[in-house]
């Protein structure tokens, strides 16, 4: 009986330091993958001046203000300056609230949704052949067929090739008219309702494009903002350089500007390349 109970103790001991030594190993090379020093970071971001793309009825741009720059009387340099800027517009985030009414605003979105594993689904063939193309299920399927499946709580980009345009206002919208008369004419890529649809099912943190928008130029109803901000899934507009980065195996931090009460705001966003 004392032999039983000493081999089963055995065996449930030998049993736990597997699953303690499986976990330590899980935790390690998650450590790795994360760890910043081991980073070669690329910086996903259009800088703010007087060239950022803003919707076509803003009525206002990105306006930077001299309030003092030169030599004090003190007999030191020193410069300060002043910004306004729409909420929408260069890279920059569009928090829930933007069409989901009582959902999170930028202040309230968890930290966990704009960080983490990442990856870039390229559909730039089909989108540069079609500026109105619809990304589809059939896009994430394909992507899914030769590097695997998507995790649940992942950050999806996706990559129209649209980024090379920017910050041609023709090329990039379709148009270079301003104001209500160019919303008919803008013509560029996003998301169907069925893949938004399908990214909701997977739980996907944040998604993003290389667009002016999640949904593609001619939508009426913007479907694409409905379902995803509707399910507390922020959405990443302009992103910047994603030629630069592969299909898997990296990591986002997307830091918006914590604006109170914001439906959307500039983002500082970029990869980490595990």
């Amino acid at each position: 009986m004392h032999q039983k109970l000493n081999r089963m103790k055995i065996i449930a001991f030998t049993l736990s330091f597997i699953v303690v030594l499986t976990v330590s190993c899980s935790r390690s090379d998650k450590k790795a993958e994360m760890n910043p020093s081991a980073c070669k970071w690329v910086d996903l971001t259009y800088r703010f001046d007087s060239t950022t793309l803003y919707w076509p009825n803003n009525p206002l741009g990105f306006e930077h203000r001299t309030e003092f720059k030169g030599k004090t009387g003190g007999g030191y340099f020193y410069s300060s300056y002043s910004v306004c800027a729409p909420e929408h517009g260069g890279t920059h985030l569009d928090a829930p609230v933007h069409f989901a009414e009582g959902k999170q605003t930028v202040d309230q979105i968890p930290l966990d949704n704009l960080c983490g594993e990442a990856i870039l689904v390229d559909v730039s063939e089909k989108a540069l052949s079609n500026r109105d193309y619809l990304i589809s299920v059939s896009d994430l399927l394909d992507w899914e067929k030769a590097h695997g499946l998507i995790p649940e709580a992942t950050i999806i980009l996706f990559k129209t090739g649209f980024g090379a345009f920017y910050p041609d206002r023709l090329r990039y919208f379709g148009t270079d008219k301003k104001g209500l008369e160019a919303i008919p004419e803008l013509h560029f890529p996003g998301l169907s309702a069925e893949a938004a649809k399908w990214l909701c099912a997977r739980k996907a943190k944040a998604v993003g494009l290389d667009t002016p928008s999640l949904d593609f130029g001619q939508s009426k109803d913007f479907m694409a903002h409905r379902i995803l901000l509707g399910a507390n899934i922020p959405g990443f507009e302009n992103v910047a350089s994603l030629e630069k980065l592969p299909p898997k195996n990296f990591s986002i931090m997307a830091l918006p500007m914590k604006i109170g009460s914001g439906s959307g705001a500039p983002l500082r966003i970029v990869a980490c390349l595990h």
